[in-house]
């Protein structure tokens, strides 16, 4: 290339091709929380983005640009072609500029070759200070900057450091730039968003599902591809065009997810595109493991992984890599497919690869994982003796799946002569639907001599713990009585969850206030990973007892940071997540955010249903149903119920067959259906005169609440007002005793609404349970507790004592919902420095077709004023006619709305 680059032929083609922002996806997703409004990147004049490709990189910057636009500023664009030549760089950055921004004159005499004896670094000082003294508040935003050569980089480092304070830039690579900025950054000048950052989360996967097939596909079935995606942007994008071939998105996911079908192999043939041969062997053998090391895969495949695995690392899509850590994992729809290849090389090489593997791992220290290496190669023995090392750690830090997992490959025999793994056994099964297995595992454990007290201690907390599970808290209370004041233990591990068996017993027999007191003189200090998930586990009841209490706004505080740590330590279908999640749904649901609190229960009810208390297995099938009914889908709600029966059948827990009945009634009763509700009291009536029923006080107190609730509501179903003013006033007391908080404010609410149509007195009644709703942040308790009675409460709180509307916050959520408007408006220009308001309003109306004559009409001006800023347009926009005025616009991002 010669000084400079003329205005016209090949060179300039290309040049001003590659200065053109691409065009914006049709289903682009906005993420809010990448946002530049965002207080991450709000002061920030330089911005790299660093991922592998697949990660949407181009997306959010596409995303930025039209915020930049809309805020009035300037954007420039390039794509790196990778060509080794000052001048070209220079010359992008001028016609950036041009091309971008409306500018034919910027950047004349550099175009001209005026600066080219100055050298690269004076060119772009030349550029710099154009753009210092333009009225530009300029965006320039560089990708695929991985291409420039290192003499390049050089330059655009030049830039960054002295860009004047009109100017800034962002950069999408797949990598290499963290040195280039690192002062930057140390200044806070720079903000650097990784691979963890643009991963999808739920949230987002939900809206861009929802965004594409709406109601077709539900909440579940959209987690369901998170996990399956891992929220891995490219991931989503080939699994969306899978379903949009299905004829049956749902089913397409299930596929997807279970290995099969071709929708898995199309996906992973695309994962596996353009790899060499010599690479795809290295990754079908490093596939062995779960997790890699660098060493690792040297252990495994010879002396040059490193400098592999880096270089994949960086040029495929198939690795999620943390960021700042020298671990990966392969993602799992490679790794299946290459686990696939794998299976396919001879018995002996595979397992000499488990056989390294194992070594490795256990040299280091991760025993489990080393395990399962040893029983694919065949050493049983092996395995066991180091399933026995860490099994028991693996229980008290919470990977329970984990553990039960080594249960079905660990014979009885085994497992008997291995006193430690049997313990592991006994406390992994009392926290499931397999209590009965954890009781005869601990008599064997205390039938043998050498039992001490620490021992005997840590039995009564498994038996206890299973009473608990399987919804017997009497059970529970006095298998741990005899411990309660002294435990014969000072390991922080085992006071922390001796604090937390205190918690929920005070819970379940009315004393939320106290669970919390023990939580506070429970020991604090290191939260290891043994620690630790005792401590979730006491953070659990601490928002269990601020719910029961019914306050909302403090169980929210106090479970979401937990639900936090839980999905990203242990996993969003760990047991605990979910049990935590099921709280914070049913929280957030009250608070009336119906979105969140579905984005929160959804593919976790089967594992509450499997893993999960009675209490959190009710509030997740509970929300989940009001959920529905107040989204309009009645049949779904009642089918979900019908679900929450099923699992108290199966389960043997009648207090869940109560509940779900009680909560059919309600929704019934809302309706005036009182045959149906007639029905459901015989049914519930005849569940708790049946036998073999729990005897003790604090299971039969807890289950005559919602009989008395039900009787009530088929009582106010046929509007036989003293017959549920009787209920309602026997319901109280429990109520109160159990300290249940959100159930008495129901309840009062139920009685000035009896009251009412009683010919009595409810308002004050009613008054104090709004100001009690207000404190608690109960939004949905009215809606949910009769629809008549939402509406008559809401018409009492906006009226004053005289029955003169008054302006005040009412705490009653619509009893339906309004119906999002998805009409789309018409063409409209985007605000932004490169058109004037009046030159907007023009090509609004140009894009509609209009004639000069009926634009001129429209704005009320003349036609010789709607000429002139044609002729503005056509010139700023480097348009031949109206239509490709139109379309350059479209392409600039400076029209939306057109189709």
């Amino acid at each position: 290339m010669t000084a400079a680059i003329a205005e016209s032929g090949t060179a300039y083609s290309e040049l001003v091709l590659r200065t053109t922002p691409p065009r914006t996806p049709r289903n682009l997703l906005v993420r809010s929380r990448l946002s530049l409004d965002d207080e991450r990147f709000r002061e920030r004049p330089v911005i790299v983005v660093q991922a592998p490709p697949g990660f949407g990189k181009t997306s959010l910057l596409a995303q930025w640009r039209h915020e930049c636009l809309a805020r009035g500023a300037a954007v420039a664009w390039i794509s790196v072609d990778g060509r080794d030549d000052p001048l070209r760089f220079l010359h992008s950055l001028v016609l950036a500029v041009r091309v971008g921004c409306a500018r034919p004159q910027f950047g004349r005499v550099l175009m001209e070759g005026g600066q080219a004896s100055l050298g690269e670094l004076d060119g772009i000082t030349a550029w710099l200070a154009e753009v210092a003294q333009s009225s530009l508040d300029l965006v320039l935003i560089i990708d695929e900057a991985e291409r420039l050569s290192a003499a390049r980089r050089n330059g655009l480092s030049y830039l960054l450091h002295n860009a004047p304070a009109n100017l800034r830039v962002v950069i999408a690579a797949r990598g290499g730039f963290d040195t280039e900025v690192e002062d930057l950054s140390s200044y806070g000048h720079c903000e650097l968003v990784g691979v963890e950052m643009l991963r999808f989360r739920l949230e987002e996967t939900l809206s861009l599902v929802g965004n594409r097939f709406g109601a077709k596909v539900d909440a579940d079935t959209c987690a369901r591809l998170h996990e399956v995606t891992e929220g891995w942007p490219l991931g989503l994008q080939l699994a969306l065009a899978a379903m949009e071939r299905s004829t049956d998105p749902r089913s397409a996911i299930e596929a997807l997810a279970s290995g099969s079908g071709d929708q898995r192999h199309r996906l992973v043939d695309a994962l596996m595109a353009h790899l060499a041969v010599d690479d795809l062997d290295f990754l079908t053998r490093i596939a062995v493991a779960d997790l890699l090391h660098p060493d690792l895969c040297r252990a495994l495949v010879g002396d040059d992984a490193e400098e592999r695995l880096q270089r994949l690392s960086r040029d495929t899509p198939i690795f999620v890599v943390g960021d700042n850590s020298a671990w990966s994992r392969l993602h799992t729809l490679a790794r299946d497919g290459l686990r696939a290849r794998l299976g396919e090389l001879p018995a002996d090489q595979q397992a000499a690869l488990h056989e390294r593997a194992m070594g490795w791992l256990a040299d280091h220290g991760m025993i489990e994982e080393a395990a399962r290496h040893a029983l694919s190669a065949g050493q049983r023995e092996k395995a066991y003796d180091l399933a026995e090392q860490c099994l028991y750690d693996a229980v008290v830090q919470g990977h329970l799946g984990t553990v039960l997992e080594w249960l079905e490959l660990v014979p009885d025999a085994e497992r008997d002569k291995r006193p430690r793994l049997r313990l592991a056994a006994a406390w992994v099964l009392a926290v499931s639907e397999r209590h009965a297995e954890a009781e005869v595992l601990v008599e064997r454990i205390l039938s043998q001599p050498d039992v001490d007290a620490a021992l005997r201690y840590e039995c009564a907390l498994i038996l206890s713990g299973a009473a608990y599970y399987a919804d017997d808290p009497d059970q529970c209370a006095a298998l741990f009585s005899p411990w309660r004041d002294t435990p014969p233990v000072r390991e922080p591990r085992l006071l922390q969850m001796h604090a937390n068996r205190q918690s929920v017993l005070a819970i379940v027999q009315g004393d939320p206030v106290a669970a919390r007191r023990y939580q506070q003189a429970a020991p604090r200090g290191d939260h290891g990973k043994a620690h630790g998930y005792a401590v979730r586990w006491g953070e659990f009841a601490t928002g269990l007892s601020y719910f029961w209490e019914g306050q909302m706004l403090l169980a929210e505080e106090a479970l979401r940071p937990t639900l936090a740590r839980l999905d990203a330590d242990l996993g969003r279908r760990h047991p605990l997540a979910c049990m935590v999640a099921s709280l914070l749904a049913s929280a957030v649901y009250e608070r009336d955010r119906l979105d969140e609190a579905s984005a929160l229960l959804a593919n976790r009810l089967d594992v509450l249903e499997r893993g999960g208390t009675p209490e959190t297995a009710l509030f997740g099938y509970r929300t989940a149903a009001r959920l529905a009914a107040a989204q309009g889908v009645e049949h779904r709600a009642l089918d979900l119920l019908e679900a929450l029966y099923s699992v108290g059948m199966a389960r043997h827990l009648p207090r869940l067959c109560v509940a779900a009945l009680a909560e059919q009634t309600r929704m019934h009763a809302g309706r005036f259906r009182s045959e149906t509700c007639r029905a459901l009291v015989e049914r519930v009536d005849h569940i708790l005169e049946g036998e073999g029923l729990p005897t003790g006080e604090l299971w039969w107190r807890a289950v005559r609440l919602p009989q008395l609730l039900t009787h009530a509501h088929a009582a106010i179903a046929e509007q036989n007002w003293p017959a549920a003013l009787d209920a309602l006033t026997r319901a109280m007391p429990l109520a109160e005793a159990l300290k249940q908080g959100r159930v008495r404010i129901e309840i009062m609410a139920l009685r000035a609404f009896a009251l009412d149509r009683n010919g009595g007195e409810g308002r004050p009644v009613l008054h104090e349970a709004l100001s009690l709703a207000q404190t608690y942040g109960l939004m949905r308790t009215f809606a949910d507790a009769h629809p008549a009675m939402a509406d008559w409460a809401r018409r009492v709180a906006e009226e004053d004592d005289d029955g003169v509307a008054v302006d005040r916050p009412v705490p009653i959520a619509r009893t339906v919902r309004p119906a999002p408007d998805l009409k789309a408006g018409g063409p409209r220009a985007v605000p932004s420095m490169v058109l004037t308001p009046k030159e907007r309003e023009i090509l609004e109306l140009l894009a509609r077709n209009l004639s000069n004559k009926e634009i001129a009409q429209s704005l009320a001006v003349g036609e010789a004023t709607v000429k002139w800023h044609l002729k503005n347009l056509f010139g700023k926009l480097g348009a031949g006619t109206r239509r490709h005025v139109v379309r350059r616009a479209q392409v600039l991002g400076l029209l939306e709305g057109v189709e």
